[in-house]
């Protein structure tokens, strides 16, 4: 069996550690490729650290020439410090990633969201979401995976009160979010990792989208 290669965007976040972690350790990937902007402290075999400009990716094409492009990028509006800095990263860097994907033509494109992403949504964060999926799903990629996790949980860098508090409640919460509320569980960060490996090694073509208990699923796969 041909063993693949990925380029993994976001690496240094709650997610992309994971990733990195989770795609090292699997015997299908030969080669795992990973920008950053800063020097990092990853020892994981098989992989290779890059640091890059983002407002230059296409200085970095080369880099795209892999089987699997995985994106977690993703910032807050507080440490962006406005709204044109937060889009720049959640949609401007992705959407530049998904159309170098494109022309390297890669196996997969698989990239996190959020819940609630909508195009038409009366919240910033939630529109942003939702325009990366809507020029995802007309960029005619060969595969593209979207993932919509709730909040996450998982070792932060920075502080997310959100998420520090749904950490804390999250023994509890797993019995009231039953039902209709299971998709708004919040999720391990690993846990969306694994889904991500996992729909990596799918053969399906086209556009897929994952909503938190679906990736919860999913993940038991990896």
């Amino acid at each position: 069996m041909t063993k693949k290669t990925a380029l993994i965007l976001g690496a240094t976040g709650v997610v992309g550690t994971q990733l990195v972690r989770e795609l090292s350790s699997s015997k299908i990937y030969k080669e795992i490729h990973f920008m950053t902007r800063r020097e990092t402290e990853f020892t994981e075999p098989k992989c290779t650290g890059h640091i890059v400009d983002f407002e230059n990716l296409s200085r970095y094409a080369d880099l795209f020439n892999v089987s699997d492009v995985f994106i977690c990028l993703g910032t807050t509006i507080k440490k962006a410090k406005s709204r044109e800095a937060f889009r720049k990263v959640d949609y401007d860097y992705v959407i530049e990633a998904a159309k170098m994907a494109k022309t390297s033509n890669v196996e997969k494109l698989l990239v996190i969201t959020a819940m609630g992403a909508d195009s038409k949504s009366k919240f910033f964060y939630s529109r942003v979401k939702g325009d990366v999926e809507g020029t995802l799903q007309h960029l005619d990629l060969n595969s593209v995976h979207i993932f919509r996790p709730s909040l996450l949980l998982g070792e932060r860098k920075e502080f997310r009160a959100g998420e520090k508090i749904s950490s804390m409640l999250s023994p509890f919460a797993k019995f009231l979010f039953m039902g209709p509320l299971r998709p708004y569980r919040a999720i391990e960060a690993n846990k969306v990792a694994a889904a991500m490996y996992a729909a990596a090694q799918t053969t399906t073509r086209g556009f897929h989208l994952y909503n938190s208990d679906e990736i919860e699923r999913l993940s038991t796969r990896s």
